[in-house]
Order: structure tokens, then C-alpha cells, then sequence
């Protein structure tokens, strides 16, 4: 006779437990999903996009993504040369390609205040700027082709015709302050746009990568950093005919370098946190920048950073630059108004514009 075994019987869990079972449950669930938003945050940290321009100039920059503290900040950073400058910046500024720029003082405030700008929407602006980054002048070296016979001096270029990157950059900027400072017309200089520092070489000089003789020069002198254009205008043994000669210089009669930021990323930028640890590790990198100033030297040597600099000229430098010694954020609206009034000289910005109104579209962080 077959035999069965009844079915096993299911343990009956204490009554006294229940009471504890759903709230535990509730909180496991809780943890679960503080834990799973986390990593979706963590995997979604925003990515500050910085332009800069890869020169000298951004040493600080390099050495503060090499700092340790960057590991610990809320956000991701990224870079983005612009070897053509400024003017390229304040574009990609307005059409979202980066969130922060470090970039030429004139251009900045030319690009918010200046006459064409002026007159648009401020909403059109597309940046603030935000921040103080070198306190001393910027030295622009004034260059022409070395077979130039007719220009020799800073005298023969009255009514002559400037290369410049583009449009509103520093080298466009610049060519209105010389006009002012020589005492020639504003509209004296005719602007060529020639674009990046390769092509305004060959601009003055007729020749270009792949030019099998000399074409017609498209401009008469363009002006650039004078250590970044001493290589094409200071003869050596290697290079005894250098493609440039130097007729003269022209120094900012403003600190040279400033921080922007993005208004649609940074609608607030006196009280974006990530914006103030951004410019903490802005300051850590000045700081590292002034601690060895021969690892500086040995580092623009190596081309590590976009460019390269013989210890010579390195050292040169060193001796005349200061980098900002007040932290980085903010800037100081006096130092912005006597921009505006070269400018304003200069006839790069409406005299009828008044100076507050200027400020007010210039400043997004004041000290």
C-alpha cells in the first residue's frame, strides 16, 4: 500500500515581527535608492569645458589639473586650445562650445562693450567676465616680412593694412590702441582677417605651406606675443634669415589676462559652488606656478603644454610676469572702466556709452 507524506507546512512567522518586517523593508528600499542615485549623479557629473589660448600665459592652468585636488571636485574638466585667440573664444562662447574662457582682457571687454555688441540684446552676450588672471601687461611684438624693404619702422604702417586673427580678437583690438597711442586716424588701419598665427605669418611675408613662389603679402605687419613671435624674427646660427623682422612693440595698457564664464552655464556666478572651486584650483595652480619657477622653465621647454619655449626667453619672462596674487575670482570695475576708456578712445567702444553701463555689461563676479 502506498504511503503518503503530507505536504511540508510553512513556519509561520511571529506576529510580534511584522510590526518590524515593513518598516525595514521600507528602509532597505530607501537605501537602495539613495545609493542608486548616487551613481547616476556620479556618472552624470557636469563637464566644465575651458578654452585657453596655448601659450605661457596658461602655465598656472596645467599645473592646476595636475594639482591632487582635482580629483575631489563635484565636476569634470576638459580642455580646449584656441591657437587663433580671443576672438575665436567669445564665438564659441556664444554658440556653446565652452563654459569658461581665459583669454585677452581687450577682447573681452571690446566683445560685451564694444560698438557692434552694443547695440544687441545683452541677452546676445553670451559670457561675464568673472575673473582676474595676470596683473602685468601684455608685450606685443609689431612684425612684418623680413623682405618688407618699404616698412621699417613703426611710422611706415600709417594707412597700411593689419593682419589679424579675426575679428574682435586681441590683434584686432590692439591695431585701434597703436592708431591712438601714434596719433593716427582710428580708421587708419584697414583689419585683414588672416586667421591663426601661422597664417598671419605668411600673410606679411607672401608666402605660404605650400607655396611654390612668393604670392602678394595680404597685410602690411600683423602684431603678437613677442616671445611666441621672437623664434620667426630673432636671428640664430640655425636660422641666420629669420622669415619676420620686428619694427617695434606695443605693451596693454591694462593687466593682459582675464577669466570669463558662460552665462547660460553660469546664469549666477557670484554663488555657482562649482564655480568658486574652480577658481580655488585656479588659485593652487598660480600658487604651484610661483613655488618653482625652474620647473616652469623646464616645462615650457618640453612643448608638453601646446608650446615651447627656449630657457632664454623662458627665464625673461618669468622675470616680468605676475600672475594675479589676490585669487582669481572677481574683478575689480576700476581696472575694468580704464579699459573702457582707452577703448573708448581708441574708438573701439561709443564715447556717447556711458562707463556704468559699460561695467554693468562687462562684470559678472565684482570684487
Amino acid at each position: 500500500m502506498a504511503t503518503f507524506s503530507a505536504p511540508p507546512q510553512p513556519i509561520k512567522t511571529p506576529r510580534h515581527f511584522n510590526k518590524y518586517r515593513r518598516p525595514l523593508l521600507q528602509k532597505l528600499s530607501r537605501i537602495r535608492y539613495v545609493y542608486c542615485l548616487a551613481g547616476i549623479m556620479a556618472s552624470a557629473a557636469r563637464t566644465i569645458r575651458i578654452g585657453y589660448v596655448p601659450e605661457h600665459y596658461l602655465t598656472p592652468l596645467h599645473l592646476a589639473l595636475r594639482s591632487p585636488a582635482v580629483s575631489s571636485l563635484p565636476f569634470k574638466i576638459s580642455l580646449q586650445p584656441f591657437p587663433s585667440g580671443t576672438g575665436h573664444m567669445i564665438t564659441s562662447l556664444r554658440e556653446n562650445e565652452i563654459d569658461i574662457g581665459i583669454g585677452l582682457t581687450e577682447g573681452w571687454v571690446a566683445g560685451l562693450a564694444g560698438k557692434q555688441q552694443a547695440q544687441k540684446d545683452p541677452a546676445s552676450d553670451g559670457y561675464k567676465v568673472v575673473g582676474h588672471w595676470v596683473d602685468t601687461p601684455l608685450r606685443w611684438a609689431i612684425v612684418t616680412g623680413r623682405n618688407r624693404d618699404a616698412i621699417n619702422a613703426v611710422q611706415d604702417l600709417n594707412d597700411g593694412r593689419v593682419g589679424v586673427s579675426r575679428p574682435g580678437s586681441g590683434s584686432h583690438i590692439m591695431s585701434f590702441v597703436l592708431s591712438q597711442q601714434q596719433g593716427w586716424n582710428a580708421d587708419s588701419l584697414t583689419s585683414v582677417p588672416l586667421g591663426p598665427f601661422p597664417d598671419l605669418r605668411n600673410g606679411v611675408t607672401g608666402s605660404g605651406p605650400n607655396s611654390t613662389q612668393a604670392d602678394q603679402p595680404s597685410a602690411e605687419f600683423f602684431m603678437w606675443e613677442h616671445f611666441t613671435t621672437k623664434p620667426y624674427f630673432h636671428p640664430t646660427a640655425q636660422k641666420p634669415q629669420p622669415p619676420l623682422k620686428k619694427i617695434g612693440e606695443i605693451f596693454t595698457p591694462w593687466p593682459s589676462w582675464m577669466i570669463v564664464a558662460s552665462t547660460p552655464a553660469f546664469p549666477s556666478p557670484a554663488g555657482d559652488d562649482d564655480l568658486q572651486k574652480l577658481f580655488q584650483l585656479l588659485d593652487q595652480g598660480i600658487k604651484d606656478f610661483d613655488a618653482d619657477s625652474a620647473q616652469v622653465v623646464k616645462l615650457l621647454g618640453t612643448g608638453e603644454l601646446g608650446c615651447t619655449y627656449g630657457e632664454e626667453d623662458a627665464v625673461e619672462w618669468l622675470r616680468d610676469v605676475r600672475f594675479t596674487t589676490n585669487g582669481a575670482r572677481g574683478v575689480d570695475a576700476k581696472v575694468v572702466e580704464n579699459v573702457v576708456n582707452i577703448l573708448k578712445v581708441a574708438g573701439v567702444i561709443d564715447s556717447s556709452m556711458a562707463n556704468d553701463a559699460a561695467i554693468e555689461r562687462v562684470i559678472g563676479i565684482r570684487r
